[in-house]
């Protein structure tokens, strides 16, 4: 990247923080606010996608509410008068979903207000101010389209697969969001992930009259959770497997007839997960029916979190963006969870920055969630996040030659 195009994000933080940023902060701290304050998990947030989608509306984005047959899914959609087909187009995703029993735990909600702040950032800086543009080194007005989307269901039921399969990400040139977290950090990527949703059926008896007479359910998670453990010893590094039992039984004198288990099988490649790992760990649960005389069934209810892939260009910028705003990145790249945010970037060069909201304390944790909606740990990450975003995707729409050189990394990947 050139001493002019670090120069070029410098100078768009700045601006956006001087000109822009205070006549939206507040609407911004308060749509976080309200979100943290009514927490809604997976396909149910339907206060938090109203609040998005009625914030952009009133801002002059045409809004698609249901996209992809999703009630809680939109697309706000909003460009320059002058755009045409040569023009950048540039995603910004907005997620707002809760995690059950402990609300905004991801922070979600300031994911939702960030990704906000830069649609309306942007429409601003391209609008209501006349921006003198630097296309490619030459006068004239900057040229924009922006895409905002609200994608629900990211905890744990991959919301944006449907929306890409419908074709939401058509035209779209580069994706960017911002996830808070227990420190800042650029690139790197994300474990890919599959869920495995296991019904061990068995037959009930008398546990103390006629124990003879039942085949265990449980006995068959117990087992499968042990074959499992065992596995571990033989699976690279990167594997993460962990399971939860979701049904153990119905009573103690009662042979279990049905249990379930709930199980996220993890890697970083792609391929290797889904053609190594996961056929391994569902030998673990057909064995265990095998071996105690139950049935199994095992369902893969939601769609693969493929593995996350920055983009070098859009990284380097978003690390310009962060040094600007005063953040000290450590080094480290973001993320080892995962995200559907990965399979965005398998279709389109893409970033997913960490921002920290507060140091050293992991996201999923009560003390996340009450960071989170606390004024004096928010609003930094709000403003901070919004101005990054924007200052990434305006550098770009000034300069189109970063887009073709983002889409040529991702076509040589």
């Amino acid at each position: 990247m050139t001493t002019d195009t670090a120069e070029e994000v410098e100078g768009a933080v700045a601006e956006l923080r001087a000109a822009h940023l205070p006549q939206v902060r507040g609407t911004l701290e308060q749509v976080a606010a309200d979100l943290h304050a009514r927490p809604e998990i997976r396909f149910e947030e339907r206060f938090a996608a109203q609040r998005l989608s009625d914030e952009l509306e009133a801002a002059g984005f045409a809004v698609e509410r249901g996209t992809a047959g999703l009630e809680t899914a939109f697309v706000g959609r909003w460009s320059t008068s002058g755009a045409d087909d040569s023009t950048p187009t540039i995603a910004v995703f907005c997620e707002f979903d809760a995690l059950e029993g402990m609300g905004h735990g991801c922070g979600h909600n300031l994911i939702a207000a960030c990704g906000l702040g830069a649609g309306l950032l942007l429409k601003r800086v391209l609008t209501e101010h006349a921006d003198p543009g630097r296309k490619a080194g030459g006068a004239g007005t900057t040229e924009a389209r922006v895409v905002v989307i609200g994608s629900p269901g990211e905890e744990g039921a991959a919301g944006k697969v449907p929306m890409i399969e419908a074709g939401v990400l058509d035209g779209v040139d580069l994706a960017v969001m911002v996830h808070p977290a227990g420190g800042d950090a650029v690139g790197g990527t994300s474990l890919s992930r599959v869920a495995l949703d296991v019904d061990f059926r068995g037959r009930a008896s008398h546990a103390a009259g006629a124990p003879e007479r039942g085949i265990n359910a449980l006995d068959a998670s117990t087992l499968s959770l042990t074959a499992i453990g065992l596995l571990r010893q033989q699976l690279p590094d990167d594997v993460r497997v962990h399971a939860i039992v979701t049904d153990g039984g119905q009573a103690p004198n009662i042979i279990p007839e049905h249990t379930a288990l709930r199980c996220f099988v993890r890697a970083a490649d792609n391929a290797v997960l889904l053609d190594d790992v996961v056929p391994r760990v569902r030998r673990c649960f057909e064995g265990a029916a095998h071996a105690t005389g139950c049935e199994v069934e095992i369902a893969q209810n939601t769609p693969p979190y493929l593995s996350l892939v920055s983009n070098p260009t859009l990284t380097e910028l978003a690390r310009r963006a962060f040094l600007a705003t005063g953040r000290a990145l450590a080094g480290g790249d973001a993320g080892s969870g995962s995200t559907d945010m990965g399979n965005v970037s398998q279709v389109v060069p893409a970033i997913h920055p960490m921002i920290c909201l507060a140091e050293g304390v992991s996201p999923h944790t009560r003390e996340f969630a009450a960071a989170a909606g606390e004024a004096e740990t928010a609003a930094p990450v709000i403003a901070d996040g919004a101005v990054i975003l924007a200052a990434v995707a305006l550098t770009v729409f000034r300069h189109p030659a970063l887009a073709a050189r983002a889409r040529e990394e991702f076509s040589a990947r």
